[in-house]
């Protein structure tokens, strides 16, 4: 486990600096210099919420106490954070979720941080409980993801395989072999046939040409826009598989380069980053999503925000592919059955279908956005025989941006995961508060109006929570329980409509917080409807702030909180481990040092 990154998939930079929408290109950043524009001129701290009313004064750290050199430089931040004023640490180490993995010097390190911590008088806060980011519930056990469902695939039997059965083809021209000058024929629409996108057929992966982005900014300086754009024919409830290969020189927005799909609702069907650089050789990407309710959706290949550098497309793909990443456990069944839906018997008619792959390349809880799916297989001796017809029905999981997937949030298994995780940070830190990291959960409540269950996604966060906060008062009656706003906001992520791949929404969610629930707010785009929404429910709040902008963002943050009875205090939140500005933070929220 020591090759794994110290920082988790909660490091997914830019999905924090703004409120999380979702939407064609993704969360946009935003800057700390652009969050002072957001909630107003920046003062002196003094002038705004007296030092002594800010009781909690925290840093958030994400760590690999496991690492050989991370001890130093923990035990540096901590004494630093004493001296600058701050007297808590949020701890998040994905290793509090492996404890059964780690190696002895893990236990060392962590009795040497809690050592100092105690001796400075700096409260450790553990996250636990990962919902939303959840590889360290489902490095245990990889079913255990939320879950899509597919529903009566069509599929024929030949040569012993079930295939889709399907002459659909939905890209004419996907290898740009066909053109009319600087235009690819076969798309509906392609951004600057001419004047930004080229044929070149000098350059190019396979057959005769490929597709050229460039310099898009000079002619479209507003949105940078290079994308080629196919309305497509498809299904409701089935899985599909894009792919395209890339090449780039210099291309400065590689991380905006999408293969995705949007579907006649205007919801976005694929959020997994790409991973293009600004500088490789022919590379190929994929994107896997679902088409949910929706027979026809709107087909994406290019690249938002561009700027400068060359870009060239070829060999696009888009098919039906089963199966990818799918998922086996008890509610959620995969159902082979023939064309009037009698049911086939799995290990006599077919051979027990699973994924190896899933959720553990390159380590366990870890999910690709593609790889070969397993294919379903007809023994000797099936009551199937070769040219079947099949309905095909079953569950997958999928990822979001880098690799984030979240655990199924009332499944009892995944509570039995959590228990065991809590147990071994209360034996580890015997810490006063916990976090229980309920976070920016982006798939949910598919599976369950299927199965019959009536509850609305809200309705289910409430359950989980409500079971979440059980589960810990049985090991630590006495702890104080803290989580982030987004999820539990009407005005953020509980906003009553439509959240990346959540069936219905996350409406009423804040039901399930416990009565005097430490809030972490991070709202700032709403700053003062959401503070205003926690006041009422009577919930103390902490303002999570920094971002790794201006450290001086904090100041007109806490001048909209000032006079909040809930107001308890701030705390310095990096995504990429800076703390260049941990006493400028300090220095702005409460005047020291």
């Amino acid at each position: 486990m020591n090759s794994r990154p110290q920082v988790n998939c909660r490091s997914m930079i830019h999905s924090h600096f703004c409120v999380d929408r979702g939407g064609v290109s993704g969360v946009v950043g935003m800057t700390g210099a652009v969050l002072c524009v957001i909630i107003g001129s920046i003062g002196r701290a003094e002038d705004v919420v007296p030092p002594e009313k800010l009781v909690d004064r925290w840093v958030y750290l994400a760590v690999n106490l496991q690492g050989e050199r991370e001890p130093e430089h923990t035990l540096s931040i901590l004494r630093r954070a004493k001296v600058a004023g701050y007297n808590g640490i949020l701890l998040a180490d994905y290793k509090f979720h492996v404890l059964d993995r780690v190696v002895d010097r893990y236990f060392k390190n962590i009795k040497t941080v809690r050592s100092l911590a105690d001796e400075l008088g700096l409260e450790i806060i553990p996250a636990v409980a990962p919902f939303g980011y959840s590889n360290g519930i489902l490095a245990h056990n990889p079913n255990l993801a939320e879950e899509i469902p597919v529903k009566d695939l069509p599929m024929v039997v030949s040569k012993g395989i079930a295939i889709v059965d399907t002459q659909w083809k939905p890209l004419a021209e996907g290898g740009f072999e066909k053109y009319d000058k600087n235009k690819v024929l076969g798309w509906d629409y392609q951004d600057g046939p001419g004047s930004l996108s080229f044929i070149d057929t000098k350059v190019k992966h396979s057959g005769g040409a490929s597709l050229r982005f460039e310099q898009l900014s000079s002619v479209e300086p507003k949105n940078g826009l290079g994308r080629l754009i196919h309305k497509v024919r498809g299904k409701a409830w089935r899985q599909y598989h894009a792919s395209m290969w890339v090449k780039t020189e210099g291309f400065e927005k590689s991380n905006e380069v999408r293969l995705m799909a949007i579907n006649i609702a205007g919801r976005t069907l694929s959020h997994s980053f790409l991973g293009v650089k600004p500088t490789q050789d022919w590379t190929l990407h994929h994107s896997v999503f679902n088409s949910l309710e929706s027979d026809d959706f709107t087909f994406y290949c290019g690249v938002w925000g561009g700027t400068t550098g060359k870009i060239w497309f070829d060999d696009v793909r888009l098919e039906e592919v089963p199966f990818v990443n799918l998922l086996r456990r008890d509610d959620c069944p995969l159902v082979v059955a023939d064309e009037n839906g009698k049911p086939y018997e799995e290990g006599k008619d077919f051979v027990r279908l699973a994924d190896p792959r899933l959720g553990n390349v390159p380590w366990e809880g870890e999910y690709e956005v593609f790889h070969e799916p397993p294919r379903l297989t007809i023994p000797s001796g099936s009551r199937i025989t070769d040219g079947a017809k099949l309905k095909v029905s079953y569950f997958h999981t999928a990822t979001i941006y880098e690799g984030q997937v979240p655990a199924a949030l009332n499944h009892p298994n995944v509570f039995k995961i959590v228990d065991e995780q809590v147990r071994g940070v209360e034996k580890l830190l015997s810490p006063k508060s916990y976090m229980l990291s309920h976070d920016e959960i982006r798939i949910g409540n598919w599976g369950a109006t299927i199965r019959g269950d009536n509850r609305t996604a809200g309705q289910a966060l409430v359950d989980n929570m409500r079971q979440t906060v059980k589960l810990v008062r049985a090991i630590n009656p006495k702890s104080r329980l803290c989580t982030w706003s987004d999820m539990f906001d009407p005005h953020h992520n509980a906003v009553d409509g439509p959240y990346y791949l959540v069936n219905g929404s996350w409406k009423g969610s804040w039901e399930g917080l416990e009565p005097g629930m430490t809030i972490l707010n991070w709202n700032t785009e709403k700053a003062d409807d959401s503070l205003a929404f926690f006041e009422k429910l009577g919930c103390p709040q902490i303002l999570a702030g920094y971002y790794d902008g201006d450290p001086k963002s904090i100041v007109p943050w806490l001048k909209k909180a000032k006079g909040l009875k809930t107001l308890r205090g701030v705390m310095y939140t990096t995504w990429v481990n800076k703390y260049d500005d941990l006493e400028a933070f300090a220095k702005a929220a409460w005047g020291k040092p």
